[in-house]
């Protein structure tokens, strides 16, 4: 099977649409799905469409104007911090005939998701799934048994929606091999003025690095998924200070693990643009990527990557241009390239001059508008071809 290939479909369509979000994390989660979804709902806002989200367990009941349909939930074993959203099918099926969708946007879909589809497919309601986590990978790196047996179930979840978007080339090659239908490829977007080289800080510098080091910072959830504790073989070169910026299950281990580090713990807002564009070096160490937006959001401050050569980060690092990647497996790869990063000036001026550059177009805007183009070419069949009540006042 061959991935479809999609261009930016056509935005110009006036009409407002309802889109019903459903998605496996939200907030006040902080990780890759819920950043996403976030960024959607604002530039539906922005645009005038009107959306509903259906997110799993406690947190805010509305964003960005939209209401949000908290759902029943219960902790992952091990990650406690992550709810994983449970198949509530009647409070699911009332949300969605309450508010009459044009479109079912999946985020990441699993358990949720599948609930979500099978009501969907119940009204002829298009569909458009985001794969967004590399769940067989994830419950790998987890011990979890048999992880290669998660593939029938996602291909049968994607093979009832109308379009599946992947944000990656090389997910978009790892869905075709397991004969998922109907691929398009929807990369993510980046704030281009919140991360921006403008924001570094001098004085910041030399907080946290006193002695002139080279900083190398990682940025992400503290997770097994993540292998952050491969950078304990990072603070072993000379004049490196490693920064590391972010929360999770994993904290307490790593801490153990990379004495040598410094733990910033979770930053947002102007805090966290100043730390990255502060950055001589981004080095990222999780391998099951189906994108990386600290990699996109590292590019955009103007700092060049050190990543594993698989994955999202292959689309986004352009070896000896914006970065560097190493194989994921090589300890010493990676030793390699974050050792040439950090010790040549000259090479990671070049590279953090075109850094910034590689990543022009991907502002939110640009990819919110292919996003709404995705809805409307889906819609537009069935409207044309399936009858699709309405409950709207």
């Amino acid at each position: 099977m061959s991935p479809t290939s999609t261009s930016s479909p056509s935005t110009t369509s006036p009409t407002p649409l309802r889109v019903a979000i459903v998605t496996e994390s939200f907030l006040p989660q902080v990780n890759g799905v819920t950043n996403s979804v976030c960024r959607v709902a604002e530039h539906l806002a922005a645009r005038g469409h009107e959306a509903m989200i259906l997110a799993p367990g406690p947190g805010p009941s509305s964003y960005s104007g939209f209401p949000v349909v908290r759902l029943p939930s219960v902790p992952i074993p091990g990650y406690r911090d992550f709810a994983l959203g449970l198949p509530a099918r009647r409070i699911v099926t009332t949300a969605l005939r309450a508010f009459a969708p044009d479109v079912v946007h999946l985020a990441s879909p699993a358990l949720l998701g599948q609930t979500a589809v099978d009501a969907a497919r119940r009204w002829a309601l298009p569909t458009v799934a985001v794969y967004q986590t590399d769940l067989p990978g994830f419950a790998g790196r987890y011990g979890v048994p048999c992880g290669d047996a998660l593939w029938p179930l996602l291909r049968r979840l994607h093979a009832a929606v109308d379009r599946t978007l992947v944000p990656s080339s090389a997910t978009l090659r790892t869905l075709a091999d397991h004969d998922v239908p109907r691929l398009s490829h929807w990369p993510r977007g980046v704030d281009t003025e919140r991360f921006h080289p403008g924001h570094r800080d001098e004085r910041l510098r030399n907080t946290l690095a006193p002695n002139g080091e080279a900083l190398v910072g990682f940025v992400g959830r503290l997770a097994r998924d993540k292998r952050v504790e491969l950078l304990a073989h990072v603070t072993r070169l000379r004049g490196v200070r490693v920064v590391i910026v972010g929360d999770g299950p994993d904290r307490g281990r790593l801490r153990r693990k990379i004495p040598g580090a410094l733990f910033l713990g979770q930053r947002t807002g102007e805090e966290l643009s100043r730390i990255y564009a502060s950055l001589d070096v981004l080095a990222h160490t999780g391998a099951d990527e189906t994108f990386c937006q600290a990699v996109q959001e590292a590019l955009a401050s103007g700092v060049p990557v050190a990543a594993p050569a698989a994955g999202g980060p292959l689309d986004l690092v352009s070896p000896e241009h914006n970065g560097l990647l190493y194989h994921p497996d090589s300890v010493r790869e990676l030793r390699v390239a974050v050792g040439r990063l950090a010790h040549n000036a000259a090479l990671r001026s070049r590279m953090a001059s075109a850094a910034r550059d590689s990543v022009r177009g991907r502002s939110w805007e640009t990819i919110g508008d292919q996003l709404i183009g995705h809805y409307r070419s889906v819609v537009a069949p069935s409207d044309t071809l399936v009858p699709h009540p309405r409950t709207r006042a």
